[in-house]
């Protein structure tokens, strides 16, 4: 199965789930993948929470990479990460390219596909 093919299915998975629109922008993913890892459910966020948020996926989301790795919790519950390695210089278009490729990884690692999208993948 190719990304393309597989984050059709990422798209999809969000669309049912969360009633996004067809194409999910990735700052809405990058939000709800947040939303996840924070464990902090369905509820009004600030602004600033919605930051901290998307910020708590892109790391959790690089990790895998080697660009951070998990920390701890502090007294809040809020994860954090340590920087391994600095993120290169990268073009909006690379920005897109990299995080695309680490939500996959992240339904990969997580099983959030399907059992037959898992068997199929030629990754």
């Amino acid at each position: 199965m190719t990304e393309s093919e597989l984050w059709k299915k990422v798209e999809y998975f969000f669309q049912e789930n969360f009633e996004t629109e067809k194409e999910v922008p990735i700052e809405t993913i990058l939000f709800l993948i947040g939303v996840q890892e924070l464990g902090s459910g369905n509820q009004k966020y600030s602004k600033d929470d919605k930051v901290n948020l998307i910020h708590i996926a892109v790391c959790r989301l690089l990790e895998p990479f080697g660009y951070y790795k998990f920390s701890h919790y502090d007294d809040d519950g809020y994860p954090h990460f340590e920087e391994l390695q600095a993120l290169p210089e990268l073009k909006s278009n690379e920005q897109q390219i990299l995080m695309k490729k680490s939500v996959i990884q992240y339904f990969i690692d997580e099983n959030l596909f399907d059992k037959e999208t898992l068997n199929s993948i030629n990754y």
